[in-house]
């Protein structure tokens, strides 16, 4: 069966090019984004990483480590790492996990329990390895998403996504589509309107089911 949301997240050592981790361990107290590759020194994945890179700031606000998982080596990661820094033009600080053994692909269920990177092979042999997990500090996953091979990762996107579950996170709340920092915010069903007022104040009630309450802190 595959990892559902909730589902505590699978922990593992690994070699990174920042040295030996204990999954868990790495993540601490933090929110955590695991980001995943097929390959190193390729077009797509190499934008990407930048793009994490660029966006140090942003996670470090959020309490946020990321980290990247390639199935290839740590001398690879290295080299490879060089070409981001040159693209993003700034340092790439986050570790990135060397699968080559796909344990840590299979335990996400990127990969089957049977795959195996054949000789010669190419990206397209681990291309469902292109997926983005968001996991909160108590080790769950929160939210996970899988691109194919010709669609770059929208980062901004990832941000969002990440601020709606920090925003709402062991509240009864959730969050509207297209919804940005800031904005209004569904109160759940699980408080009746006495309750809900009580929690967060006035509400903008649009339905019996559906009401809103302004950015409650």
């Amino acid at each position: 069966m595959g990892l559902r949301i909730n589902d505590i997240v699978p922990n593992f050592t690994a070699e990174t090019d920042k040295g030996t981790i204990s999954f868990h361990d790495w993540i601490g107290d933090s929110w955590a984004i695991l980001f995943s590759h097929p390959k190193d020194f390729t077009p797509v994945c190499t934008t990407e990483f930048g793009a994490v890179a660029q966006l140090a700031d942003e996670w470090a606000k959020r309490n946020t480590k990321v980290i990247g998982v390639s199935v290839d080596g740590v001398e690879d990661h290295k080299k490879w790492k060089g070409d981001i820094e040159s693209f993003a033009g700034t340092s790439a600080g986050f570790p990135i996990i060397a699968d080559e053994g796909l344990a840590v692909s299979k335990a996400f269920d990127m990969l089957p329990a049977d795959a195996y990177l054949p000789d010669g092979r190419t990206p397209a042999d681990s291309a469902t390895v292109r997926s983005v997990f968001i996991i909160s500090p108590d080790k769950k996953l929160q939210l996970s998403m899988t691109y194919p091979m010709s669609v770059g990762r929208n980062f901004a996107e990832v941000l969002r996504a990440l601020d709606g579950l920090q925003r709402t996170y062991q509240q009864p709340l959730a969050t509207p589509a297209n919804w940005q920092t800031g904005q209004d915010v569904i109160v759940a069903l699980a408080l009746d309107n006495a309750a809900a007022e009580e929690k967060y104040g006035a509400l903008d009630i649009k339905l019996p089911y559906l009401r809103f309450a302004k950015n409650p802190g």
